[in-house]
């Protein structure tokens, strides 16, 4: 008997599912390198996930150096807000004053270097007009504006504590108190613009 022999065919090859869409490779590279650039940013950005660090700070660490260590410190940056606020419009970010405008600086100026505030307090509370020497030049920028009905007495206290103890600007005077600007507020009454001659006939320990 001979043997009897079938014929077979290949099983057909598996089809794609209907509606299946191959995905590229290059998605997979993208995401994962978008994966990557989103966690470098979180990394540089997120101040290790603190809620009181936001850029440009990168740690707790660099925003608490930058906050003030002591009741001076803080005084000195109230007063640099004051300052920037009130007075950098005349005399200067930089407390160099403006020659094109004859106002004086406030950098180095000896009306600021004096022992007490006295004067400084008296012309900052009600005006000063007419020519001033500073640092053996004559400046004559017209009149300053009071400003004993505009600022409260910690923040003339503040902005003359940033002036007089400024270091960048030359200047190493001591402190100005609160209750240093009210004793002359309560003591001299308000009035018309000093005249430079008249403060200077105000002691300098006054």
């Amino acid at each position: 008997m001979k043997p009897q022999f079938r014929e077979t065919t290949p099983a057909p090859e598996s089809e794609p599912k209907a509606g299946s869409v191959p995905v590229p490779v290059w998605l997979f590279v993208a995401l994962g390198l978008l994966a990557f650039w989103s966690l470098r940013f979180l990394d540089a950005s997120g101040g290790g996930f603190s809620p009181k660090v936001y850029r440009p700070y990168a740690s707790l660490a660099s925003v608490a150096a930058l906050q003030p260590k002591s009741e001076g410190d803080v005084m000195f940056a109230s007063g640099q807000r004051t300052y920037d606020a009130m007075c950098s419009q005349c005399h200067g970010p930089t407390g160099l004053g403006d020659p094109t405008r004859m106002i004086p600086p406030l950098a180095g100026s000896d009306w600021v270097a004096t022992a007490s505030p006295g004067r400084l307090v008296r012309f900052v509370l009600d005006g000063l007009q007419g020519p001033i020497t500073v640092k053996g030049q004559v400046w004559n920028g017209g009149t300053m504006p009071p400003w004993r009905d505009v600022l409260r007495d910690e923040e003339i206290a503040a902005a003359l504590t940033y002036v007089r103890g400024n270091k960048n600007w030359g200047n190493s005077a001591p402190a100005v108190t609160p209750e240093q600007v009210k004793a002359i507020r309560d003591k001299v009454a308000a009035r018309t613009a000093w005249l430079p001659e008249d403060l200077l006939k105000v002691p300098e320990t006054e």
